[in-house]
């Protein structure tokens, strides 16, 4: 049996779990490597080796080593097309090249103004930073606008690059996560009927569902860490209460926590 694919990065980063999620669609056996941001471990020397830019995600495959999340997903499609969602990223050329598109579109019109939005209004207030409302103010117009878009295309098919799951739609996960689930401007999808009804599709997959239980269980393994450090022993209890039954229900994912 061929040794388990290795991922660098905390879960809780959206690079990482657009990885994650696409390796759990392929059920691919992976090894998660926790680094912590916070202690600088992305930026010591033994990291920089694999990973020059100090960012997270890494991905190792036996002899090879990728970084960028889309690039890793892409991998991951071809390298396992057999295995798992065979259509993930398409079977043929022109399945691939509409994946693409949208993958791109993803890349180049979603992601900055919905990365600007879930760090403004999800991880700011967890790190005590100041919010810029006009920075926000400006990323809701232009997301608002690619959701229109998107609006009219997902009213002419299921899914952006046709009428089943693919990369693309998987793409949009970790930000989509974060604004619908740990912020106010959730309407942003909610209020789109087309958009409202792709979204409720492609965020109750099986697949979806596992890479957010297992960001919650080592965000919980953290707090139980931070604790114990500290002393609050009560609460560290209460913790690792709530990661024995997060445990269970993510018991059958082939995971190795490191």
């Amino acid at each position: 049996m061929a040794a388990a694919v290795k991922v660098y990065g905390p879960p809780l980063s959206t690079a990482v779990s657009r990885v994650l999620a696409c390796l759990l669609e392929k059920d691919v056996p992976f090894q998660l490597l926790p680094v912590n941001m916070a202690r600088g471990e992305h930026k010591k020397p033994d990291y920089l080796k694999i990973q020059p830019f100090g960012q997270v995600p890494t991905f190792q495959d036996e002899s090879v080593t990728l970084f960028e999340s889309r690039a890793i997903s892409r991998y991951i499609c071809d390298k396992y097309a057999n295995q798992g969602n065979k259509g993930l990223f398409g079977t043929n050329p022109l399945e691939k090249a509409s994946i693409d598109q949208w993958l791109e579109a993803e890349g180049q019109s979603f992601n900055p103004p919905s990365s600007v939005l879930v760090f403004q209004l999800a991880f700011a207030p967890r790190m005590k930073l100041k919010q810029d409302e006009n920075l926000i103010k400006q990323n809701e117009a232009k997301l608002a606008k690619v959701l229109d878009v998107y609006e009219k295309r997902l009213g002419e098919s299921r899914y952006l690059a046709g009428d089943e799951f693919t990369l693309a739609d998987l793409s949009h996960l970790p930000n989509g996560q974060y604004l619908v689930n740990a912020t106010d401007r959730g309407e942003l999808f909610l209020s789109r009927k087309n958009v409202e009804r792709w979204w409720g599709e492609i965020a109750s997959r099986e697949s979806w569902k596992k890479s957010v239980l297992l960001a919650e269980m080592l965000n919980v393994c953290v707090s139980i860490e931070m604790l114990c450090l500290s002393g609050r022993f009560k609460g560290a209890f209460f913790c690792y209460s709530r990661l024995l039954h997060l445990m269970i229900f993510f018991s059958r994912v082939s995971t190795v926590l490191l």
